[in-house]
């Protein structure tokens, strides 16, 4: 959501951050319903004010015995005029909420202009992508092979975009989420939370992702929604709250089931585990003070960064540009793993600042150095998506017999099992 006090000081440069956006202008539509609702507003407490002064002479009048029914009906005319301008404040407060509420964050000026991912500039690389003696294979290919990865099986149960893994494949599942748990916690300062999976209207509206993103998201039939990624309770959690300045930063990480109706990504990656309805993912969460957002950004990306170098796996940070940033984001950095298989980089995380756009949504703030409250920052990450994860460990660790060498970091997580073989 965004200051209205911003907008009237500057709406050109309101209008010139929606422009980089791809956005319509809407500064001057705004101002004028800003302006009516102000009107409204100031006439409707001057006849709260009006009426107030009626009654204090109507009861004088009664004690001395005097004839109020004029002031009496001058109450009840004043009562219908306060009706009328109650309903058209309320009127326009509802659409000027409902144009704010559809409109992207404003953008950090660091953000490069760009209309879609080809714009994105590479921060830097860490790791050189391994040559192969044989061609690397996908790894639907691998885990088909391996008998551990059953797509078909999963369409039976419940369609497409969905797979189960059975064996050493669904072990390392399990391990990646745990070892990820394990280095956020111990050596990154997140603290681990569990967190439901089924959240209310007011948990998705404060984190951004109704109105705009109902249709990417799964609602149950008695108004609940199934959670796209833990960022939406665990950011949620601070709504309507005034937080103390010595709580924070406040990190948190959870691991989580996340569901995505996936719209409009018909015909892209039909095959495999890319782009599923639902998937394991490690989220991370830091609420913070405005003055050290940026800062905590760097941070949070680091500790995803940490994880793919844990691992071994290749990958490259990225600073996304304007048209791909997402809605909610300020700024934002992916991380992107590469697979040999489709010899290509695929993102496997990303890492935002919403600075205070989801905290005026949920009213989260925090006392801040003067004694007034302020909002928080808001901030979240994967660290990392755990299928995604897989996939990249299994086509980097690929061998030319169709196993899978386990990285040094997970063994302990499997029981010391070194190669994933068939069988």
């Amino acid at each position: 959501m965004h200051d209205l006090r911003a907008l009237r000081a500057d709406p050109e440069g309101f209008d010139a951050a929606l422009k980089r956006r791809g956005e319509p202008a809407v500064a001057t539509a705004l101002l004028l319903l800003d302006r009516d609702r102000r009107a409204a507003e100031t006439a409707l407490q001057e006849l709260q004010a009006r009426r107030k002064q009626i009654s204090k002479e109507i009861g004088a009048l009664r004690r001395t015995g005097g004839d109020s029914s004029a002031l009496e009906a001058e109450v009840a005319c004043a009562k219908a005029r306060m009706e009328e301008f109650q309903t058209q404040v309320d009127d326009l407060d509802g659409r000027i909420r409902g144009t704010l509420e559809r409109l992207p964050n404003r953008l950090d000026a660091s953000v490069p202009d760009g209309a879609d991912e080809s714009a994105n500039v590479v921060v830097h690389q860490h790791g050189t992508p391994r040559e192969f003696p044989f061609t690397p294979r996908e790894h639907f290919e691998l885990g088909e092979a391996l008998g551990l990865m059953d797509f078909e099986t999963a369409s039976r149960l419940s369609g497409a975009r969905f797979v189960v893994l059975r064996g050493q494949l669904a072990r390392m599942e399990r391990a990646l989420g745990q070892f990820m748990l394990d280095l956020h916690t111990a050596e990154n300062g997140y603290v681990e939370t569990s967190v439901p999976v089924l959240v209310n209207n007011e948990a998705m509206y404060g984190t951004d992702k109704l109105p705009k993103f109902a249709d990417q998201s799964f609602r149950t039939e008695d108004g609940r929604w199934l959670i796209p990624t833990a960022e939406v309770p665990l950011t949620a959690s601070v709504a309507g709250q005034i937080l103390p300045a010595s709580e924070l930063p406040r990190r948190n990480v959870a691991l989580s089931s996340c569901f995505r109706s996936e719209a409009g990504a018909a015909g892209r990656d039909t095959r495999g585990m890319l782009r599923q309805h639902q998937f394991q993912k490690v989220e991370m969460v830091s609420i913070t003070t405005p003055e050290e957002s940026d800062a905590e950004l760097e941070r949070m990306t680091r500790c995803a960064e940490m994880v793919l170098e844990r691992l071994g796996v290749p990958y490259r940070r990225m600073l996304l540009c304007a048209g791909d940033t997402g809605f909610g984001a300020a700024r934002t950095f992916d991380l992107e793993a590469w697979l040999p298989g489709q010899k290509a980089w695929r993102e496997i995380s990303s890492c935002s600042t919403t600075r205070d756009f989801q905290a005026r949504r949920m009213n989260a703030r925090y006392r801040a150095a003067d004694g007034k409250p302020a909002f928080v920052h808001t901030l979240n990450g994967s660290g990392l998506a755990v299928g995604r994860t897989l996939i990249a460990v299994m086509e980097n660790y690929q061998n030319e017999d169709g196993g899978i060498t386990v990285p040094d970091v997970l063994r302990p997580y499997m029981g010391g099992v070194e190669v994933i073989r068939a069988g």
